[in-house]
């Protein structure tokens, strides 16, 4: 059975919206609340965030070392996105979005160069997660849903 590639079309379909979002972000847009705990631009700094793991994950992917349990993503992350939550604020919303989309931009270049058989869901041992689409989408239809507000 040939290695599971879908993810390919997914993350390019999310990484579309995500771009089509920051295009029309207003700066008020960005610094309006997402959820009781971020903004709007502190929500694409989490998916950065996040994006950026992967691709450190890649990285070691590439070289050919294992992974650690210290590696292993915490379930669930809470501690993670807690602590960071001062940094993802501290960011000017306008930079804040355009790192986010960088570095997704980067993530799924990455994560299409590697082969399939090295990133989950293929090899169930991977840490890198290679449907970086699902966590976007998540996010993304948070923010639409409080802009709508």
């Amino acid at each position: 059975m040939p290695a599971d590639r879908s993810y390919l079309e997914r993350n390019a379909e999310q990484l579309e919206r995500l771009r089509a979002l920051v295009a029309r972000l207003s700066d008020e847009d960005l610094r309006r609340s997402a959820n009781p705990e971020w903004t709007v631009a502190a929500t694409l700094l989490h998916l950065a965030y996040w994006d950026t793991r992967a691709l450190w994950l890649a990285d070691k992917i590439e070289r050919g070392e294992p992974f650690t349990e210290a590696e292993v993503e915490p379930e669930p992350p809470t501690w993670i996105n807690d602590t960071v939550r001062p940094f993802l604020h501290a960011i000017a919303p306008r930079d804040a979005a355009r790192l986010a989309l960088r570095t997704a931009e980067q993530c799924d270049r990455r994560v299409a160069a590697l082969a399939a058989e090295k990133v989950w869901p293929n090899d169930k041992t991977s840490l890198l997660n290679a449907f970086r689409a699902e966590h976007r989408r998540e996010h993304l239809d948070k923010i639409e849903e409080a802009l709508r507000r």
